[in-house]
């Protein structure tokens, strides 16, 4: 898939550009739904095509759902590629390999030995990220290893663990001590008495240090995450190795089981998903996932509750707004400014474009959800709901209109308010930046140009299938061409080379003699 460029512009690029349907890749339907995806390491893959605008590729193929890089698995298989025996064999035993080195049972069998050791036996390899036992010891005698465990870091594993920080497969950045402590205290105030935490392992510590400390606390909270590492802090009904993409649990029907029993326990009330997927991620495969799990959710429901919606947080950057609502059209984005520890510009308290661009999205009632005072955010009774101190009221648009915390500007031409680095472009007859291409993208369908949908549902998508495969045939008979006259030039050379290095041979027997 494209490559996630470092930075906050780097991420809204993206989003933007997923928003408006511009080059790129789309997760698509397969032409078969009951045959199966092909495996990789990270579960069943989802099938991709390439999409250029104006144009797209004749074939398909699978790719890894977890990884936007071919260096972190590098799965690719054509969709209607036929494998040997041989091959299929060769990749299972690769999927094999790739698994954690121990079960989820072991996991909990081991965590219940360490915590029966005394403090000074209690070791943590760093370098191998491995809680370990007595008889483990010599194996890591040469590593990093750090000692005397307490019972409070082994409830903290985020603060043990390593963050697997690759944005385009774990992007593992955790939210501050601030935006943690909020988002619990919100919850405990909703009411909520179970939290799914998907993705969000420093929220699961501290729901449970919070309900350990606190007897009036009865918050109760399952961990679902892609990092495996985790096995080894928790309990099997406490955490369940999950890859968000793709709706795979790792450790089967067992762990799928604790997740569908922690979703309808006191028949699915009481319950909210807090979800936190890597910035670098599609959204649709996301939307897809959770929609299962929130169909796993109504199971438990009766026929009268059909209506009934499982609450939501979904965190992730303001620009996937209009992206996250075409498929949850229920969800509004709040003002809260969500900030992480271990990340270089999503911290609190910077201003202007510098501020953190991570929202909550939620199918709850803004007006519901009371936002800190203390940290800068203000009731609108026009509005009903708290906004950020910079985000003004429009009495054209009658809403306040800000998205990334700045006050934003009426653009009388475009109707709506725009961001304030922004100007009308006559050309473009729209605002945008003042050095951006008036010739850039447009919404709407690729292959048609019409806006009322997308390209795989365009009703000239066989046309415009066999005009690129006629264009694609015309640009290999011209490299074939090419190529053979590359060839015959550099058999020519080599001819060239072959007779005067010969007259240089005769000319110093000449002078020679």
């Amino acid at each position: 898939m494209a490559a996630l460029r470092d930075g906050f512009e780097a991420v809204e690029a993206e989003g933007s550009a997923e928003c408006r349907g511009s080059s790129g890749m789309e997760v698509v339907l397969p032409s078969d739904p009951a045959v199966p995806a092909p495996l990789c390491p990270h579960g069943p893959t989802l099938l991709f095509v390439k999409v250029t605008q104006g144009k797209e590729e004749t074939r398909r193929f699978y790719a890894c759902s977890a990884c936007r890089d071919r260096k972190d698995c590098n799965f690719f298989q054509w969709e209607d590629e036929k494998l040997s025996g041989a091959r299929l064999a060769a990749r299972e035993a690769h999927n094999r390999r790739c698994q954690p080195p121990l079960s989820r049972r072991q996991c909990v069998e081991r965590y219940l030995k360490f915590i029966e050791l005394p403090l000074t036996q209690r070791k943590f390899c760093q370098r191998c990220q491995q809680l370990l036992l007595p008889d483990d010891w010599g194996q890591h005698s040469e590593h990093q290893v750090l000692g005397d465990v307490s019972i409070t870091q082994l409830r903290r594993p985020s603060q043990l663990l390593y963050p697997l920080e690759n944005k385009k497969t774990n992007a593992q950045y955790l939210f501050a001590d601030r935006s943690c402590q909020f988002l619990v205290d919100l919850l405990s105030a909703l009411g909520f008495r179970r939290v799914l935490c998907v993705g969000t392992p420093r929220l699961h510590e501290l729901i449970r240090l919070t309900a350990s400390g606190d007897k009036k606390s009865n918050i109760k909270s399952l961990l679902l995450d892609i990092d495996f590492r985790y096995s080894q802090f928790y309990m099997e009904d406490s955490f369940c190795h999950y890859n968000m993409f793709n709706h795979h649990f790792f450790d089967g029907k067992t762990a799928l089981e604790v997740c569908r029993a922690f979703l309808q326990e006191d028949k699915g009330e009481g319950i909210i998903m807090v979800t936190d997927p890597p910035f670098g991620g599609l959204v649709e495969p996301l939307a897809i996932t959770f929609k299962k799990l929130i169909a796993m959710w109504k199971e438990g429901q009766s026929q009268d509750d059909s209506h009934k919606e499982l609450p939501i947080f979904w965190i992730f950057p303001y620009f996937f707004e209009s992206r996250i609502c075409q498929f949850f059209p229920s969800f509004r984005m709040l003002d809260y400014q969500v900030d992480y520890d271990n990340h270089a510009l999503y911290k609190h308290g910077k201003t202007g474009r510098k501020q953190s661009p991570v929202r909550i999205f939620t199918n709850i009632p803004p007006n519901k959800i009371i936002l800190p005072t203390e940290e800068g955010y203000r009731f609108c009774s026009l509005c009903q709901r708290y906004v950020s101190l910079e985000n003004q009221h429009c009495e054209h648009c009658n809403s306040c209109t800000s998205k990334d915390g700045r006050k934003w500007n009426h653009c009388f031409l475009c109707k709506k308010c725009v961001k304030p680095s922004w100007i009308h472009c006559s050309i473009c007859n729209h605002c945008a930046v003042p050095d951006h291409s008036c010739e850039g993208p447009k919404d709407g369908c690729f292959i048609c140009g019409e806006l009322d949908h997308k390209r795989s549902t365009c009703p000239n998508i066989a046309t415009s299938k066999r005009a690129n495969k006629a264009v694609g045939k015309q640009k290999q008979r011209k490299s074939n061409k090419m190529k053979m006259e590359t060839t015959k030039g550099q058999s020519m050379n080599h001819t060239s080379a072959t007779r005067r290095k010969k007259r240089r041979e005769r000319a110093h027997q000449y002078l020679g003699s």
